[in-house]
């Protein structure tokens, strides 16, 4: 992917781009960035694939200074994005917090959703897991803990959250740099200060009502969003379920081929519709 950046209502937002075609949103969650979707965009080339960064994380960590970083706000931001660089209308892929950041949207800007592609996210009641929970109890000592230990921490959930060891070394890899390079304390305690499950939870009962082409993707081994979640989405969403035996929770890294799959999918179906409104 290439990078763009530009200043949204006074923030530097960032996002990577790939491939032309009808506008495709991913959102990553935390501990990751843009980055997270790597090898899904690029078995997208038919698509214009914008992989959004969150405000306050990865590369835009800075950005996240006295702001409110919660599901909820990210949404109106990434809003405020669309707006600002000409995109009425996309299809929203969200993973973890960006899967929240998905639904949030989806909801209250139903304009700017043509589709929507959960995969392992937050939802409903099934968040924040223990080791988040775990960092907001102690996020004023975050700021103050050694750099290597914080990595340790950080890399269990890579880990834990991987099929296989080696791919959860090199998500890490990836990702930590954005934290080694913007104070990794500081920055996750201000990651993880605004997250609550309220936001989810407030907007699952217009689930059900939202009128759009959807799909669920989820790894049925996901230690931190199980799947029973997946699959109550999928009925409230009227969408097909991916089921990946096996697969853990960073199915974007993981799984690259069943996410990619189901973009395509989505595609096809809003083309479709799309015809059928003309």
């Amino acid at each position: 992917m290439d990078f763009e950046s530009r200043e949204v209502e006074g923030i530097r937002m960032r996002w990577g781009r790939s491939g032309d075609g009808p506008p495709v949103v991913f959102l990553h969650g935390i501990p990751t960035s843009p980055d997270l979707w790597r090898r899904v965009v690029s078995r997208l080339p038919e698509a214009r694939c914008l992989a959004w960064e969150m405000v306050g994380y990865g590369a835009s960590i800075p950005e996240g200074e006295g702001r409110d970083l919660s599901v909820a706000k990210q949404a109106d931001y990434l809003v405020a994005w669309l707006r600002e660089i000409g995109i009425d209308q996309a299809i929203l892929v969200g993973h973890d917090l960006g899967g929240g950041v998905a639904q949030i949207a989806a909801t209250r800007y139903p304009k700017r959703c043509s589709g929507l592609l959960l995969t392992n996210s937050i939802c409903y009641d099934s968040w924040p897991i223990p080791s988040v929970v775990a960092m907001q109890k102690m996020r004023g000592l975050l700021p103050h803990v050694p750099e290597r230990m914080l990595r340790k921490m950080i890399a269990m959930l890579f880990y834990r959250g991987h099929d296989q060891r080696d791919t959860g070394e090199s998500a890490l890899h990836v990702h930590w740099r954005h934290y080694s390079q913007n104070g990794a304390g500081l920055a996750l305690a201000r990651q993880v200060a605004g997250l609550s499950a309220t936001d989810t939870l407030d907007v699952a009962p217009s689930l059900p009502n939202l009128d759009l082409p959807a799909r669920v993707v989820w790894g049925a081994a996901d230690q931190f969003q199980k799947i029973a979640y997946g699959e109550r989405l999928a009925r409230d969403l009227r969408a097909p379920l991916t089921r990946i035996e096996g697969g853990k929770h960073f199915t974007p890294e993981d799984h690259p081929d069943e996410v990619a799959q189901a973009v395509r999918a989505l595609l096809k179906e809003q083309a479709g519709r799309s015809s059928a409104s003309r």
